[in-house]
């Protein structure tokens, strides 16, 4: 199956992962991190695993966007926590982990480019002063820099894998309360118009009496909204889930490494290899 991309745009073919031109390229400095960061490559699980909103870092050439250090630090520029959990998971499963490198406000690895969150001029209502009045070049350069590396590394992998059954797991994170209300959820498993995975996780998360567990919410997955899944499992066929932990169930080591085990768990149970 095509692994092109969404409102008819479609990465390139890279043979080595990176930016894929020099517009792409001038937005990162020569010592600064790649756009991704690919853990475990050669990870025999079934389960492949991505984190879109692993890092609060903005490129050098951008300074700081406007938006002060404390709220950098909070969900409004990335995912508190998913990443270290995605990276014991990773470790426990042998499996291989995909993470962005680069904050949600530069670009949002996770919404289609049409979108205005893709690069949002505001979040939870919070201004972000460097993505007022980004001409079109300065926004290519960070869809070149930072989005196309890293969907285009996503489609290679599960190109790779075309041999063996792959189970696509998205990891994130979600606050405990937004817009002042509770969400009571401990964790969500989300989906689009595919529910096979889900329907499987769901109860196995169940089997902890503590957890409640969230069909769809706090969050479903649709084209409007999401990019990760919809384009690279739904397309495809691919059995896939988005896992959504809440932020204050992880904060200590004992909160990451239950998380590690529990997902493991689940993981390994899922599907039948």
């Amino acid at each position: 199956m095509s692994s092109n991309g969404h409102d008819g745009w479609s990465w390139p073919r890279q043979t080595e992962p990176g930016p894929s031109n020099s517009v792409g390229a001038a937005l990162l400095e020569a010592d600064e991190p790649p756009p991704f960061e690919l853990v475990n490559p050669h990870g025999k699980a079934q389960a492949l695993l991505v984190c879109d909103h692993a890092s609060n870092r903005i490129p050098r050439r951008l300074g700081d966007l406007g938006v002060s250090s404390d709220l950098l630090a909070q969900h409004i520029a990335w995912d508190p926590g998913a990443a270290r959990v995605a990276r014991g998971l990773a470790e426990r499963l042998d499996a291989q982990l995909l993470l962005g490198n680069y904050s949600r406000l530069v670009i949002d690895l996770n919404r289609p480019l049409a979108s205005a969150e893709s690069m949002p001029e505001a979040s939870a209502g919070v201004p972000i002063p460097g993505n007022l009045g980004t001409s079109e070049s300065a926004r290519a350069a960070r869809v070149a820099a930072l989005f196309e590396p890293y969907h285009c590394t996503l489609a290679q992998l599960l190109d790779q894998r075309c041999d063996r059954s792959t189970l696509l797991f998205s990891l994130h994170s979600f606050t405990p309360e937004l817009h002042g209300e509770a969400r009571p959820w401990h964790v969500g498993v989300a989906y689009g118009r595919d529910s096979r995975l889900a329907d499987r996780v769901r109860p196995l998360l169940g089997r902890y009496g503590d957890l409640l567990v969230g069909d769809n919410q706090p969050y479903g997955v649709d084209d409007v909204h999401d990019f990760t899944l919809p384009v690279h499992g739904e397309r495809r066929g691919i059995p896939h889930a988005m896992i959504e932990m809440r932020q204050d169930l992880l904060r200590t080591a004992d909160d990451f490494d239950r998380w590690v085990e529990r997902l493991w768990m689940v993981c390994e149970q899922a599907w039948p290899g």
